[in-house]
């Protein structure tokens, strides 16, 4: 598992003051709110920054940095990612885990058939959807409800689902 992850992008500048804009990764863009400190990923290295002031601009979130007060500072950073560790991340309710931590997971069967790889989690608003890589190199599409994910095991690196009547037709 990575030690961090990203709670957004900063998509561009905001303004002459240091501020930027950022585009949130996170499920919940108001936990903004409660960070007081990220990591910048420059590229090169991962470079800690205080937050001193968020402010939200329709699906984006301003932030201003401490120590970052004119906008030739923060210009170099857009495109760059915002990190927290795992310790400042939000706490997770049962049956509840970072897509982070989901990417890269073996999908099997309860029947024991090898089913691909888990590659990217989609948010529907519904419910989430597993993007499974077959090896014939065709996608399957599971939907993350109970019916059909039954277990979620990150030490064996394993997720066990119940394929639903259908799902293969697809």
């Amino acid at each position: 598992m990575e030690e961090t992850l990203r709670v957004g992008v900063i998509t561009s500048a905001h303004g002459l003051r240091g501020e930027v804009k950022v585009f949130p990764t996170t499920d919940d863009a108001q936990r903004f709110r409660q960070l007081k400190d990220v990591l910048l990923d420059t590229g090169t290295e991962l470079k800690p920054l205080e937050v001193e002031q968020v402010r939200f601009f329709k699906n984006l979130v301003i932030v201003k940095f401490r120590g970052l007060d004119r906008i030739e500072e923060v210009e170099a950073y857009k495109g760059r990612d915002l990190l927290v560790t795992r310790a400042n991340a939000v706490e997770l309710g049962p049956d509840e885990n970072f897509i982070a931590d989901l990417i890269g997971l073996e999908v099997v069967t309860d029947e024991g058939g090898r089913l691909g790889q888990l590659t990217d989690v989609l948010q529907t608003g519904a419910n989430d959807v597993y993007v499974v890589k077959r090896e014939t190199g065709k996608e399957l599409l599971l939907p993350a409800i109970k019916d059909c994910v039954l277990d979620i095991d990150l030490e064996a690196g394993r997720v066990t689902v119940h394929l639903l009547d259908g799902l293969l037709d697809l």
